[in-house]
């Protein structure tokens, strides 16, 4: 990954262009710091869920500790902050099962929330200094019924419909929380060949994208699974296929989604790919065009064009996209016009990776977040 040039005009206006979307952060911090309530030590997903009966979700609490730690703030964090948010999560956690689960009993309808409120969680305590106060669903023998056998596993991957790319995948990458707690090794390694002898059957051999959808549905789905591969280690396949899908996408569609903004930059990274320059140039200007058009008056950014969305869990499947067995909305919004935490956490990443493929060093924001963040915490 890389570009290579000796024309200091074409880097003055990368470097014009990173300086325009730095500029996106102004308020950012501050809308930041106006999420975190003291009382639970987590964070709220946006302004309108203060006045919701909904306190502070996984989500959204664990995204902004990624923010901190994102901006190397994580060893300047106030030790009773720090303790509140250890806290927050560890209360999270089913003593039964393992499982750690939100005040809204909806989130336990959905099988994506729930083995992502899982990551989410000892990922957070681990970064904390904290640690889960009982067995991991796996180790409880609480995991699905699919993790029976690498046989069942399979079965079960069959059933996963694929005509919305996006959810599918989702779904998909989300198994590898338990195949990523089965021990011995060896019987891990059966688990993750089977389902990476799974995806090779479902790739678009051309596109190199998997499943249904519009492209940047496809392009989000195959964004979800890389999340697996990543986890064991494995490069994407066919990913020459997949950067062209991306080219062609960022050129002919609309970014409704900080997802459909995010999730190929995110791809671009973690594939590694030589970029020409004038196409990185390309890609860095239309994403932050397309950024652009989701900062809010209030400093922090939306998920959608329209507004924020009241349920991130159903916010994939819109405009008509289908999908079957949709979970019910988890409500931990009001869906205004306003920032929030799903899109704010996206955002950063979207500007350090667009950093890193300019091969430059990013500004500095960490003075932002102590005077916004840490000060909100006192």
């Amino acid at each position: 990954m890389g570009i290579h040039t000796d024309n200091n005009q074409d880097m003055a206006d990368m470097q014009r262009i990173l300086a325009e979307m730095d500029g996106m952060f102004e308020g950012f911090f501050a809308w930041l710091g106006g999420q975190y309530d003291a009382e639970s030590g987590g964070f709220y997903y946006a302004p309108s869920s203060r006045s919701m009966p909904a306190r502070p979700d996984i989500e959204s609490t664990a995204q902004a500790l990624n923010i901190l730690e994102r901006c190397g703030l994580l060893a300047a964090m106030p030790e009773a902050m720090k303790q509140r948010m250890i806290a927050f999560f560890q209360q999270k956690q089913d003593p039964a099962s393992g499982y750690f689960y939100d005040d809204n009993p909806l989130m336990r309808e959905d099988e994506v929330m729930v083995a992502r409120a899982i990551g989410y969680s000892t990922n957070a305590l681990r970064k904390l200094g904290g640690q889960p106060l009982y067995a991991l669903p796996y180790a409880a023998q609480q995991a699905p019924a699919y993790m029976s056998s690498p046989e069942d596993y399979r079965r079960w991957l069959d059933l996963v419909e694929l005509c919305n790319s996006w959810r599918g995948c989702d779904r998909l990458s989300t198994s590898s929380v338990y195949v990523r707690q089965v021990e011995p090794a060896e019987k891990r390694a059966a688990f993750a060949q089977t389902a990476f002898d799974f995806f090779a059957d479902r790739q678009d051999p051309l596109t190199g994208l998997w499943g249904e959808g519009s492209y940047y549905v496809r392009i989000s789905g195959t964004f979800k699974l890389h999340i697996f591969y990543d986890h064991f280690e494995v490069p994407l396949p066919r990913e020459a296929e997949i950067y062209k899908s991306i080219l062609y996408t960022l050129r002919h569609e609309e970014a409704e989604d900080m997802c459909y903004i995010r999730n190929p930059i995110h791809l671009l990274s973690y594939m590694q790919l030589f970029i020409p320059l004038a196409e990185l140039h390309e890609i860095i200007a239309v994403t932050t065009r397309n950024m652009k058009r989701l900062l809010r008056a209030d400093g922090g950014f939306s998920r959608e064009l329209a507004h924020s969305p009241k349920a991130p869990n159903v916010a994939q499947i819109k405009r008509g996209e289908y999908y079957p067995n949709m979970p019910q909305a988890v409500r931990i919004g009001r869906g205004e016009i306003e920032g929030d935490m799903n899109a704010g956490t996206q955002a950063l990443l979207i500007r350090s990776v667009c950093y890193s493929l300019a091969g430059l060093q990013a500004p500095d924001l960490a003075a932002a977040a102590i005077k916004h963040v840490y000060k909100a915490a006192d």
